[in-house]
């Protein structure tokens, strides 16, 4: 059953039965324009965060009207690490499952859409309720019709480090959707076959950065079979190798392995720049992977992220590609949220 049939009828009437609101009926206000020389907080401030993402996210998604990862997924995965919802999730959830069950049976759009909009449905499932949404099961068995026959998804390639950058991010991404949604989904026959070609795919693909080695340690902690534990303890202690003496991570410095890098004289000073996109899901992952979160390399990377929230409420991450925006900015923002989560800052802060 679609979400929005839930919500108050105010709501429900705002929304037009899954229609998107306008910012004034649901009185989101547009975030600022996202600043390197935004100044610090100094401290974590939960609700800043909250009102930071649900702003970025809803307003993107009004704009656009597009499942970017760096905003839209990374917003789905990381507000169920914030307890409460408001307007803006509700509204971004509908529109996400008006997507799957009225614009996809008319025409199935790319299949980056359609795993993006999986994913972000399976793994706020199973980070909010542990259920899997009808809808939610809709749309990843939607992806089984645009799954290649190497396994791979057709992803976009444009050079847009770290998720833009080429289809094996496409294939860790679906692994992680597909492994981590509730019920049991990765047991039934297309998801299960659909796995079997996924895996295949990865073995044939090394994985191109440390970026995306990261992925697959994720992947392989949500769906058995995609790395051995030799391979796995060697990503993480690759991983954690990457601290910097100020506690954080860098995305740019996970990226180092890029061959854009190597022909790109601007990308290469970001790589001495702890940000939350690397921190964050450094974390997270570490976590995941059985550090414990009292380890004294995780408890350095706490320190800086609640050190480095900006006054907004975001954490701000430099682009490593040719965005002038810094829309991984957003992406920055999921991770610190959920890597704080996952060590037990947010439950001090509810």
């Amino acid at each position: 059953m679609p979400v929005y049939r839930a919500m108050p009828l105010l709501l429900l009437v705002s929304i037009g039965m899954g229609a998107a609101a306008s910012a004034e009926e649901l009185s989101i206000e547009k975030p600022a324009d996202i600043r390197a020389d935004e100044p610090m907080l100094g401290k974590f401030d939960l609700s800043l965060a909250r009102q930071s993402l649900d702003r970025s996210a809803w307003h993107w998604q009004k704009t656009f009207k597009c499942v970017s990862c760096h905003t839209t997924a990374a917003y789905m995965m990381s507000r169920p690490s914030i307890h409460g919802d408001t307007a803006a999730f509700q509204d971004i959830r509908a529109q996400l499952e008006e997507m799957v069950e009225e614009k996809w049976e008319k025409k199935l759009p790319a299949p980056v859409y359609v795993v993006a909009t999986a994913a972000s449905l399976a793994i706020n499932d199973q980070r909010s309720t542990g259920k899997l949404d009808p809808t939610t099961k809709k749309a990843l068995d939607r992806m089984w019709e645009v799954q290649r026959s190497d396994g791979g998804f057709d992803w976009l390639n444009c050079g847009w480090a770290p998720m833009e950058l080429d289809d094996h991010y496409g294939v860790t991404f679906a692994a992680i959707a597909v492994g981590t949604a509730p019920d049991g989904y990765a047991k039934n026959e297309n998801a299960t076959k659909g796995l079997e070609g996924m895996k295949k795919y990865l073995a044939d693909h090394p994985a191109p950065t440390t970026h995306h080695r990261a992925m697959l340690l994720w992947a392989s902690h949500s769906v058995d079979g995609i790395l051995t534990n030799e391979k796995q303890k060697e990503i993480l202690a690759e991983l954690m190798a990457l601290q910097r003496p100020d506690g954080g991570w860098s995305l740019s410095g996970m990226l180092i392995d890029w061959p854009e890098f190597s022909r790109k004289d601007d990308l290469k000073p970001l790589v001495d720049v702890s940000d939350a996109y690397g921190t964050g899901m450094v974390i997270c992952i570490a976590v995941k992977a059985g550090v414990p979160v009292t380890d004294e390399r995780i408890q350095k990377g706490v320190s800086w992220l609640k050190s480095h929230q900006r006054e907004s409420g975001r954490w701000f991450t430099p682009s490593p590609t040719k965005d002038s925006k810094h829309f991984i900015t957003n992406t920055g923002t999921a991770w610190a949220v959920m890597a704080l989560d996952a060590c037990g800052e947010t439950a001090k802060s509810q």
